[in-house]
């Protein structure tokens, strides 16, 4: 058995995922704050958007929510967005927000957003299997699609 709560002192561990019904359509984003015994539920939704985005969106909001700079471990089963944190975003920034192939980088304005968000925090990465039983991130995949449907009620 591993123990979730292991890690660096004073680790805050956020959990998320997103979720679209249609890329594009109505999608939704989930995360789970874990620090110490204490655990806090995030999630929302939008009614047109993209898969990427909402992965994207679920990690923006759990950052944003800490009230301070901390070490955190950001779970995901996003390739996109551990990728483009732990691999492409500086290559953009040093090239204007260019892909490689000099194309406009893609959601740029929530790669952003999530760069601000990681600046003041010490981020480490993990990256989990999606719909393979992983319990944090089926909890997250649940806040996610729960948020879409949410959403759909409204009307």
């Amino acid at each position: 058995m591993v123990d979730r709560n292991a890690g660096r002192p004073g680790e805050v561990t956020l959990v998320t995922d997103g979720a679209c019904s249609g890329n594009p359509g109505p999608g939704g984003w989930g995360a789970l704050l874990r620090y110490g015994g204490r655990e806090r539920e995030l999630s929302g939704a939008e009614r047109h958007t993209t898969n990427n985005r909402m992965e994207l969106m679920a990690v923006i909001q759990g950052l944003e929510a800490l009230k301070r700079p901390c070490p955190v471990r950001i779970v995901t089963d996003s390739q996109y967005v551990m990728k483009g944190v732990t691999e492409w975003l500086a290559g953009w920034k040093r090239n204007g927000w260019r892909t490689a192939s000099k194309a406009p980088v893609k959601n740029e304005d929530l790669w952003r957003r999530l760069d601000a968000a990681l600046a003041p925090h010490d981020a480490r990465w993990t990256w989990v299997r999606g719909h393979a039983g992983h319990p944090d991130n089926e909890r997250v995949d649940a806040l996610a699609r729960a948020a879409v449907q949410g959403d759909r009620s409204m009307g």
